[in-house]
């Protein structure tokens, strides 16, 4: 198939070579872009914990990056897990992609353990962490080291190959990009082209914008996880 792929540059690339290696043909439109602060992180915490990879990537700029490499650190699935060990962490736990499951790892444990939890994460996220752990009765402290900006409209070659129905379908990792996607359609005039593609999306709730639109054909992935949408496109 010919997809396109609307994730932030670093996890798109990488997504677009695991489906070129399935023989699809896949363009690249980052309809996000990673904005990083050099937050205040508080107090020495305890444990770090990551709900994003690209929470990670964002605290590779920070200036207390090393001494928090010496912490356990709690990841939301394998990929965040992934890109902590990648930036230097050696004690990485790894949930299974979900938040309040994350919660419950964490809350087993850490059962006796004290201090505070130093949660890095950006302006929107999926789930409330902190919330989860403190009904606990853990002490959580959220730092906001990024947020993503929205793109005015799509690359070149992608808003040409939807202006000639040279597409088939899309992939959608978070509602946000879906809204960014249908916004720069309507900005280039090719909603119509852009609603008739066939969508694969990570939750139905990343797909809600998209039904609104009036996209007919929408996959949803059966969990929301990178292999699991990459297994529905086949």
């Amino acid at each position: 198939m010919r997809l396109l792929v609307t994730r932030p540059e670093a996890d798109a690339a990488r997504t677009a070579d695991a489906l070129r290696a399935r023989g699809h043909v896949v363009l690249v439109a980052p309809l996000l872009r990673m904005k990083v602060s050099d937050a205040d992180l508080g107090p020495d915490p305890a444990a770090v914990l990551f709900t994003s990879a690209n929470a990670v990537r964002a605290l590779a700029a920070h200036s207390r990056r090393d001494s928090l490499r010496r912490l356990p650190v709690y990841a939301v699935g394998a990929r965040t897990a992934a890109a902590a060990h990648a930036a230097g962490f050696a004690e990485v736990t790894a949930g299974d992609g979900d938040v309040q499951a994350l919660a419950g790892l964490i809350a087993e444990a850490r059962r006796d353990a004290g201090g505070t939890l130093l949660h890095l994460a950006g302006e929107e996220r999926a789930g409330d962490l902190a919330g989860a752990l403190a009904a606990r009765g853990f002490s959580v402290h959220t730092v906001v080291l990024y947020r993503m900006v929205a793109a005015d409209t799509f690359p070149p070659e992608v808003a040409d190959a939807l202006a000639t129905a040279a597409l088939d379908a899309a992939l959608h990792y978070s509602r946000r990009s879906t809204e960014i996607f249908l916004d720069c359609a309507t900005r280039l005039g090719v909603l119509n082209a852009a609603v008739k593609l066939a969508h694969y999306c990570l939750s139905a709730q990343v797909a809600a914008p998209l039904a609104a639109a009036g996209a007919a054909t929408l996959h949803i992935a059966s969990r929301p996880q990178e292999a699991a949408l990459l297994d529905l496109v086949g």
